[in-house]
């Protein structure tokens, strides 16, 4: 029995997630898809819109058999580190295969580069080193230094989101050669970040703005979701009377930020070159995150570096509370699944003997310190919410794993 992995944020799940599940399962003849889904904060840096109880239940209702939490400490990172925890957690449960998005849909370009990384990594670190001397964000000075030994042309963009975290699954897969065969599949019609929805596949951006800026789930809107997302964002609106992004937590993050001290900010990830200075300087010159973001933002932080600083001040982590996840050799101590399907439980139950660490489904007493991290991100996540909404939603962190039949 095999499984194929697929790493996921689901904010919402669209149409063209499914279509990915889908063409998941025909081009690794799997019988199952695991998704790894970050939790209640993303990637980029930003609260998920409605919480990852129920974007799991659409995604196992949509074709998805096991759905794992990327924890934390993974999920708000850079794609260097995002993709190494969600990789890592697909091979402790035994995954065949991976299937991302990109911008090709070819699989052998992401491998050559590999190679050729692996070539000439002396050379790509001194460019890089000198491409942030030189005051330019990350993203920028990887670019350039990509460029530099010729791995960035027409037909292998590495400016492109999903190329970038491709990348980061293949470097990952390789360098800790895992045995699982690297699918990745051509993305339909809409750029990743497109702000406007054109039809029935569309961006997660262009979709959460719709819905946003109407305080309604449109009829554009729904064109682009399966029915069971578009209930799952009704029911989650109707229960807590919003839907989450970052305005909502301004007063909190402001108060923190003008309550402590430069050398307090200094100890929250992410708070690196003398940036705490800008944040005190500017905390009481704004009325909304959007315009501190923009105050803040430089040529060498990026919004996104900014959203994770962000994130990281709201939920109070420090870099010392990462430092052991983050490390080279450090190794996932648990996988966490928050939902499951009748079939996901067969292939559970197929390769459970095979599983070398603990499977676990809610918080419980003496938790490792990777969940206690995550039990940081659900309470300010949810921190919003009239104390009792707060209280019921927090609950489902206790209850076993969600499991939809389908």
């Amino acid at each position: 029995m095999k499984a194929c992995g697929v790493v996921v944020e689901y904010n919402p799940f669209h149409n063209g997630h499914a279509y990915h599940v889908q063409k998941a399962k025909e081009v690794s003849q799997a019988e199952s898809v695991i998704a790894v889904m970050s939790g209640n904060f993303l990637q980029r840096g930003e609260p998920a819109i409605i919480d990852k109880f129920d974007r799991t239940r659409a995604a196992l209702s949509s074709g998805v058999d096991i759905v794992l939490e990327l924890p934390y400490a993974y999920a708000v990172q850079n794609s260097d580190y995002f993709a190494r925890g969600a990789v890592q957690l697909l091979y402790a449960l035994g995954a065949s295969s991976i299937c991302f998005g990109s911008e090709a849909g070819n699989a052998e370009p992401f491998i050559s580069a590999n190679l050729v990384q692996k070539e000439r990594k002396k050379e790509y670190e001194i460019e890089l080193k000198a491409r942030l001397h030189q005051g330019l964000s990350f993203p920028e000075a990887s670019m350039k230094a990509y460029e530099a030994i010729g791995l960035v042309n027409k037909q292998f963009d590495l400016s492109q989101p999903n190329n970038i975290l491709g990348m980061g699954y293949v470097n990952t897969i390789l360098e800790q050669d895992l045995p699982m065969d690297i699918h990745t599949i051509k993305r339909l019609n809409n750029e990743f970040h497109d702000p406007d929805i054109t039809g029935k596949i569309a961006s997660a951006t262009s979709i959460r703005k719709e819905i946003i800026a109407h305080q309604s789930v449109t009829s554009q809107a729904r064109a682009a979701l399966p029915a069971i997302t578009a209930e799952m964002l009704q029911q989650y609106k109707q229960t807590t009377s919003l839907w989450h992004h970052w305005e909502h937590y301004f007063q909190l993050v402001n108060y923190r930020v003008q309550t402590m001290t430069p050398q307090e900010l200094r100890q929250i990830h992410g708070v690196t070159e003398g940036i705490e200075y800008r944040l005190k300087n500017t905390a009481n010159q704004v009325e909304n995150m959007e315009d501190w973001f923009r105050k803040i933002k430089t040529k060498r932080y990026t919004w996104t570096r900014i959203q994770r600083i962000f994130t990281h001040l709201l939920t109070n982590t420090t870099k010392d509370e990462l430092v052991p996840f983050l490390a080279e050799n450090s190794e996932l101590p648990y996988v966490r699944v928050l939902g499951i399907t009748e079939q996901g439980q067969k292939y559970l139950n197929h390769v459970k003997k095979a599983i070398k660490i603990p499977v676990l489904s809610s918080y419980r007493k003496n938790m490792h310190p990777l969940m206690q991290l995550e039990e940081k991100a659900s309470l300010s996540y949810y921190s919003i919410l009239k104390p009792s909404t707060r209280k019921m939603l927090f609950k489902q962190e206790l209850k076993g794993p969600i499991r939809i039949v389908r």
